[in-house]
């Protein structure tokens, strides 16, 4: 192991206690459901009936034209109005990574760097998210594309609403029919519940491969919940291998 590989996971929590990739995956279900059924904020379980609601509606929305290139779709994005967000944040946030990606890392939405520099992952959060990346071999950019549910910052970093999804969730099954991603890695519940359309905890949906429309998704948990939880790290370490075999 070099340095670098070493610092990594020592910032993950994970140094020196490794866990086998080998390990099965009902063995590495992270906690099961009691331990995860408080994880991330509490304010996010009044959120989850409104987002099954609007991944459910959202088909029916901002109706996008199948060839619609990454140009149409980046200038539909940057001139939305479609919920209130667009109106309180700087910029959209559309996205950023490889075009091409085999990887399609999906989080909840932009924070305040996020909305200032116009690119997801970019703060704290971003930092241990390109740690957690380079854990596994990946880096930004590189096979990798990242990007959010919705695409403008909620007011105070609140949870986005269910309309506010459901105004937004369009653009991102665009971004996923042109990149054709071999794999959705899910970061967090509101993700994982407005991808997947259904209410469930967290720790009910980790260390399965779910469905999306023909591609495989697994869950894991979002870098900010990670950040305030650090003992978490290990269990996100076993979604990661998790990940990374399902892709061999």
């Amino acid at each position: 192991m070099n340095l670098r590989d070493e610092e990594i996971l020592r910032e993950l929590k994970l140094y020196p206690l490794w866990v086998r990739r080998d390990l099965p995956v009902e063995a590495s279900r992270m906690g099961g459901g009691a331990a995860d059924t408080h994880q991330e904020s509490p304010a996010v379980a009044e959120l989850v009936s409104g987002a099954v609601e609007a991944q459910q509606t959202a088909m029916g929305i901002a109706s996008l034209n199948p060839s619609c290139s990454w140009l149409e779709l980046k200038q539909k994005v940057r001139d939305c109005t479609a919920c209130q967000l667009r109106a309180g944040c700087t910029q959209t946030v559309f996205g950023v990574g490889d075009e091409k990606a085999e990887w399609l890392f999906v989080g909840e939405g932009p924070g305040a760097d996020e909305d200032a520099r116009g690119e997801p992952f970019v703060g704290q959060a971003g930092k241990l998210l390109d740690n957690m990346l380079a854990a596994i071999k990946l880096k930004r950019g590189a096979n990798v594309y990242i990007a959010n549910i919705v695409k403008c910052r909620p007011p105070d970093n609140r949870n986005p609403e269910a309309d506010e999804i459901a105004a937004c969730l369009p653009y991102l099954q665009q971004q996923i029919a042109l990149i054709k991603p071999k794999l959705i890695v899910a970061l967090g519940k509101v993700a994982a519940t407005s991808l997947l359309g259904r209410d469930a905890t967290l720790g009910s949906l980790r260390g399965t491969v779910h469905d999306f429309h023909g591609t495989p998704l697994i869950v894991t948990y979002h870098p900010a919940y990670l950040l305030r939880s650090p003992a978490e790290k290990a269990k996100a370490w076993q979604d990661l291998c998790f990940a990374v075999q399902q892709m061999k």
